[in-house]
């Protein structure tokens, strides 16, 4: 997908127009403009075109209703509903305020579109449609979260679960009538993804689990450019992996700094396994300002010892190199297929024959001669 592919809902709609107009300029060659099927007269205007639509549309909910097709259970609208729940124990990052509650929604839309898996459209006028509804989703979303926030906190329950807040002293905040994002037409899954020292690219966060010999243990991809909030969904995405093969769980889980997330590492601990993450890129001597103590002074006096040293070493020789083979020695660096359920399987698939070519190695170099 490209990157310069974003188009906001107003170029969109545009778009579809004139692509439209284009459509009725070159039948209107081939077959003139008086074809004797125009439409009546009261479809002529914008008011009679809804009003008629809104009648054709209660006529079939009322026949889908009342004459259900034999063995039939599918919904009587082709689109299926959003089922957005915003619960602020489950939330990424604390729900202290609106835009916490905002970004949560964006999450929850995008976790529910991950569980649909529509496919992207081939033909581009289908996308640019997808596209517009996409926004209208997100905006109504939008609308939600902040509906949401405005009656969690009108209850005066503070984040922390202590402190009463004043019911009366909302910031103003107004929602736009319009949907104001930008959405990719090419591939309305992906999204802008961005690496220190890297341009920015279009595209997706792709995600491994390795165990200590370097065989993929479990693959996914984000939509999301950090990789904050992203260790439990691993560990777990790994644990039923290795469940599936009757295999035990983890004993140490070890990441970078970017999968710093204390809420997440505290439930994985809790789970009886051991985590090593470091607080600070490149294990910084000083401490963060406001961070000390805690899970934050265990985790960098853990790490300082030559145990934890030695333990955290083997993440440089275990997942860092099996990029490398993928990226470099294979030179696999773009996925080949369209939105997210398509790149999540041929991310999988890419795992798999990384595998295979390691299982294949290892049977050569201890093959007897």
């Amino acid at each position: 997908a490209s990157i310069i592919a974003y188009r906001d809902f107003g170029q969109i709609a545009c778009e579809i127009l004139r692509e439209a107009g284009e459509t009725d300029a070159r039948e209107d060659e081939l077959y003139g403009r008086e074809r004797g099927d125009e439409l009546p007269e009261h479809l002529r205007t914008r008011e009679g075109r809804r009003k008629a639509l809104r009648e054709a549309k209660e006529r079939l909910d009322r026949e889908r209703n009342t004459e259900p097709l034999p063995g039939s259970d599918a919904p009587a609208d082709d689109e299926p509903s959003l089922q957005v729940e915003l619960d602020p124990e489950q939330f990424v990052t604390r729900p202290q305020g609106r835009r916490a509650w905002l970004r949560e929604g964006r999450r929850a839309l995008d976790n529910e579109r991950e569980q649909q898996a529509r496919p992207i459209p081939h033909e581009r006028t289908d996308r640019l449609f997808d596209a517009c509804r996409r926004l209208e989703e997100e905006l109504e979303v939008q609308h939600h979260a902040n509906a949401a926030y405005e009656a969690w906190r009108a209850r005066g329950v503070a984040a922390d679960g202590t402190r009463r807040m004043a019911a009366g002293k909302l910031t103003p905040f107004e929602v736009p009538a319009a949907p104001e994002g930008l959405m990719n037409i090419t591939d309305p899954d992906s999204r802008v993804v961005r690496t220190h020292g890297q341009a920015p690219k279009q595209g997706y966060n792709a995600q491994l689990a390795v165990n200590e010999n370097q065989l993929i243990v479990a693959a996914e991809i984000t939509t999301t450019s950090p990789d904050f909030g992203q260790l439990q969904p691993m560990v777990n995405a790994a644990r039923r992996e290795l469940q599936a093969a009757e295999l035990d769980d983890p004993e140490v889980v070890l990441a970078d700094a970017g999968y710093w997330h204390q809420r997440q590492m505290e439930a994985i601990v809790s789970q009886g396994m051991t985590v090593l993450v470091p607080p600070d890129g490149g294990l910084a001597k000083t401490a963060r300002a406001g961070w000390t103590g805690g899970f934050y002074a265990f985790m960098r006096s853990t790490l300082r010892t030559d145990a934890g040293r030695a333990l955290y070493r083997h993440r440089q020789i275990t997942v860092e190199p099996v990029f490398g083979q993928i990226k470099f020695n294979r030179g696999i660096r773009r996925f080949q297929r369209r939105g997210r359920a398509a790149c999540r399987s041929e991310w999988r698939l890419i795992a798999a024959t990384h595998n295979l070519l390691k299982l294949h190695n290892h049977r050569l170099t201890t093959a007897t001669p």
